[in-house]
């Protein structure tokens, strides 16, 4: 007689309606259903992980075109006029200063005007 529904088997299938604990209805009971949803949701998860990094990138950018718009700059030319200054500052520290300590971010505003005033 031959074995077919064995301890290995068994287990994996276990595993993987584990990890799929919180989905919703057949997508966590059913185990066709909850692989293919599991799979699905390790490919979102894989392109989310790569796709966060854009969207951090965006959220700073967002908040300093805004902070420099109340010192009367534009996002581009205040950008612009960092690379003039030498200023090696990235946009995420640029976004903290801008929040967290905004007499420092009006310093390098500051900054960014005198460089953008030399010929």
């Amino acid at each position: 007689m031959r074995a077919v529904d064995g301890t290995r088997h068994k287990d994996r299938r276990k595993k993987i309606l584990r990890q799929t604990k919180g989905f919703h209805a057949g997508r966590r009971r059913l185990w066709r259903t909850a692989k293919d949803a599991w799979m699905k949701a390790g490919l979102w998860a894989w392109r989310d992980r790569r796709r966060k990094k854009r969207d951090m990138r965006s959220l700073w950018i967002v908040r300093l075109n805004a902070a420099c718009r109340l010192r009367g700059i534009s996002y581009s030319r205040f950008i612009h006029g960092l690379k003039k200054a030498q200023m090696q500052l990235n946009r995420k520290q640029l976004s903290e200063l801008a929040i967290h300590d905004p007499d420092a971010f009006n310093a390098i505003v500051e900054k960014v005007h005198e460089a953008l005033q030399k010929p």
